[in-house]
């Protein structure tokens, strides 16, 4: 063959190795597998269902442009129910089974502890989305964990240096009785005890997680005449616990509190009580309607255009659970892309220092304990009569590095001292 035939040749053999930009032997590999375990059913389906959603669309996204590294991504979706034992039988199932790169999602606390440490012992890389737990990153952390949200530390902080300002001294404090309802008023207390020491803690309650009944918890929190109440009670719970404290005058009569609540202004658990929504709450939560930037503009309005083509029965604006799930879904796309492959070591190194450009600005995850910078919004309930639901005023967004702990903080957690 002749030195032309040969260039021309290896120039066919070229031509075909990529088609619309994808390399063939990328394609060969099929798509990139991702498992998510989250609670699709029970108390967590109000944050999970629009988190999967948003997890679709940034799917959407990314395999319309080509995927990543010139494959789709695919994830398959897992409900653990709440339950750790869940948890572990589909992350078995997914990373032995399915054969997964990853995983990521979960709710619980619980469950997400459980998985990130089935991810240490099976060096798999868990993005963590949801579970709130410090201990997922700090006391339990390890190389194979990385989380998304800030955590019930963070947020718990946020609330205290707000609530410090105020002239409460007495409180109370009602919260499932499992990881999450533990840690929100641990870092809460901490941090107002911190700011302020004359506060006294005078009666706390830790019901089961979906006991639905709260009478006698409300009876003790009032009989033991708090000036104000700290609450970590959530979805189903929550909603039960204001329809049942609400006749006892705990929100408009004469034995009203003043309340706090950790997440309790995001919309998927304010926009199910309409009218009965308590007014003047201190909370955590997301004011997408309120947030007036080029970049989030452009997600509302993507999300709620993906939902009304495939989710038509489902809000068209987004939840607290679809900002988080979309930031989960890119961050392991950039993360990914970064690395070049999905090798699970040079993927986790990848991550380290990773700055993620999202629909509320930049976040990056620490090389020190793998949280990311992603912050909460924190501000007062009222009633809008416009849309019929409570809402969120007087808020400011606060980053997560303002709150996170020092590297050497971060060692020291870790090591138990």
């Amino acid at each position: 063959m002749t030195g032309s035939l040969r260039r021309a040749a290896a120039g066919l053999v070229l031509g075909a190795a990529t088609v619309n930009g994808t390399s063939l032997a990328a394609s060969a590999q099929g798509p990139i597998r991702i498992g998510d375990i989250n609670s699709y059913s029970g108390t967590g389906a109000a944050f999970t269902a629009p988190y999967r959603v948003a997890v679709e669309m940034a799917l959407d996204e990314v395999n319309q442009k080509g995927g990543v590294l010139g494959r789709k991504l695919e994830v398959l979706f897992r409900d653990d129910k709440l339950r750790p034992d869940e948890g572990i039988k589909h992350a078995q199932e997914l990373v032995l089974q399915e054969k997964v790169a990853f995983l990521m999602g979960t709710f619980s606390s619980a469950v997400g502890l459980a998985v990130s440490d089935f991810a240490f012992k099976q060096k798999v890389l868990f993005l963590a989305a949801e579970p709130l737990t410090d201990a997922l990153t700090w006391q339990k952390g390890h190389r194979y964990v990385f989380r998304v949200r800030p955590n019930t530390w963070e947020q718990g902080r946020m609330l205290a240096e707000r609530a410090a300002k105020l002239p409460y001294v007495k409180w109370a404090n009602i919260g499932p009785d499992y990881e999450y309802g533990h840690k929100a008023w641990e870092g809460f207390w901490t941090r107002l005890k911190e700011l302020k020491p004359e506060v006294s803690e005078v009666s706390s309650s830790f019901p089961k997680l979906g006991a639905g009944q709260y009478v006698d918890q409300i009876n003790k929190l009032i009989a033991s005449g708090p000036d104000a109440v700290f609450t970590s009670l959530f979805g189903g719970d929550w909603i039960a616990f204001v329809k049942q404290a609400a006749p006892f005058g705990l929100f408009t009569g004469n034995a009203r509190k003043f309340l706090v609540g950790i997440l309790l202004g995001e919309p998927e658990y304010i926009d199910p009580l309409g009218q009965d929504a308590p007014e003047g709450m201190l909370v955590t939560g997301y004011p997408w309607y309120a947030i007036d930037t080029p970049a989030h503009k452009g997600f509302v309005a993507r999300y709620g255009r993906f939902v009304a083509q495939k989710y038509p029965s489902l809000a068209r604006y987004p939840q607290q659970g679809s900002l988080v799930g979309y930031v989960t879904a890119i961050a392991m796309t950039e993360a990914i892309r970064k690395a070049g492959t999905t090798d699970t070591e040079n993927v986790i190194k990848a991550l380290e220092g990773l700055r993620v450009e999202t629909p509320i600005g930049g976040v990056t995850f620490r090389p020190s304990d793998h949280q990311s910078t992603m912050g909460a919004w924190v501000g007062l309930t009222k009633f809008d009569t416009q849309r019929g639901v409570g809402i969120m005023t007087d808020w400011e967004y606060v980053p997560g590095e303002k709150m996170l702990p020092s590297d050497e903080e971060v060692r020291k957690l870790r090591s138990g001292s």
